[in-house]
């Protein structure tokens, strides 16, 4: 397989803000009264009858907007939606011991709290060290697995590398699509923290443009005017305490799109701190004396990346249906950084 063909997959694999996948058929004038998981089974790329059932269970199947059993029998013109998690490609998933901060867990799903330098799932320059890969070794040695289980962690979101933070992954195939169904409804609860360099003037706000890879480099999104470009994206903030050079906000997510904080918020002149990928990585406001440079490069020093937290999640349940919500501390060299700040402008 050549580079370049390499390069595609990863990329069609980054633009998945998303875990899931949404489609929309409508049934032909002629078409003739068929089970909906019939149907659909026949219209559907690299899917199965159970997969098509456990969706209709979790009420992801809709017709005319209202959501139907298995059995339903499909009309001419009916106007059917589905949402379905997406399969997780085809890679061998190798177990390896490393050590996951869980913040719950029971035979349905697991909230595990992912440390700075981590990537999620295995893919190209990545096979190991992953997420998935401490997840699938942890899961072999439980004592036991539910009935339903899915047979490797069910994924429905993601965090950047360099992102810390609370993350939830389904054990069953019920969950899965459970969860992926709430992502896409965006009835999910998840807030960010975040240190962004400038003094935000309002004391909240909201973020909206369509996010798109880069025309000029690949590996970052930017935010595009031109509403055929790009995915819609919403991100609400709000400011939660003032540095004068940096601010720390709240950023909640009512889209997911890949980089969405962080393209967000440097669109609006104030990126991440420490962000390598969209130029937080240096001086971008403050003093010229030697002395406040070198306070930010040892502010620098502590992170491997940008100063994002996935702070708090909340979700259904998929079994109980009980909203659970999450939250997590700031990881030690993001919560130092903000005592050296607060230090700094008390000196100053």
């Amino acid at each position: 397989m050549s580079e370049e063909k390499i390069s595609e997959e990863q990329e069609e694999q980054n633009d998945r803000e998303e875990l899931y996948e949404h489609y929309k058929i409508t049934a032909d004038k002629g078409q003739e009264v068929l089970r909906i998981d019939k149907f659909l089974l026949d219209r559907l790329p690299n899917t199965s009858r159970n997969k098509i059932q456990t969706a209709a269970k979790n009420g992801t199947i809709l017709v005319g907007g209202k959501a139907v059993k298995s059995n339903y029998k499909v009309k001419p013109n009916d106007e059917i939606s589905i949402v379905l998690p997406y399969p997780v490609r085809e890679i061998e998933l190798i177990p390896e011991d490393i050590p996951l901060d869980i913040h719950y867990e029971d035979d349905t799903v697991i909230v595990v709290n992912k440390p700075s330098n981590m990537v999620v799932h295995p893919g190209y320059g990545n096979y190991s060290g992953t997420m998935v890969n401490a997840l699938v070794y942890h899961f072999e040695q439980l004592p036991s697995k539910p009935n339903d289980y899915y047979g490797r962690p069910g994924l429905v979101h993601r965090l950047d590398k360099h992102t810390t933070g609370l993350m939830v992954i389904a054990k069953t195939e019920h969950a899965l699509t459970h969860l992926a169904k709430q992502f896409y409804d965006r009835t999910t609860e998840r807030r960010y923290n975040a240190l962004v360099w400038g003094d935000v003037s309002e004391d909240e706000g909201t973020i909206t443009g369509n996010i798109g890879r880069s025309l000029k480099n690949r590996k970052v999104m930017t935010v595009f005017p031109d509403e055929d470009y790009g995915k819609h994206a919403v991100t609400h903030y709000k400011v939660l305490q003032r540095f004068g050079y940096v601010t720390l906000v709240e950023c909640r997510l009512e889209t997911g799109r890949t980089h969405q904080i962080r393209a967000h918020m440097k669109h609006i002149g104030h990126p991440l701190f420490n962000d390598l990928e969209y130029g937080g990585d240096r001086i971008l406001k403050g003093t010229t004396f030697t002395k406040y440079k070198q306070f930010v490069q040892n502010n620098f020093e502590l992170l491997d990346g940008q100063a994002l937290h996935a702070k708090t999640l909340g979700f259904e349940h998929p079994k109980t249906k009980q909203y659970m919500r999450f939250d997590s501390e700031l990881p030690e060299g993001f919560a130092k950084i903000l005592e050296r700040w607060t230090n700094y402008l008390s000196t100053r």
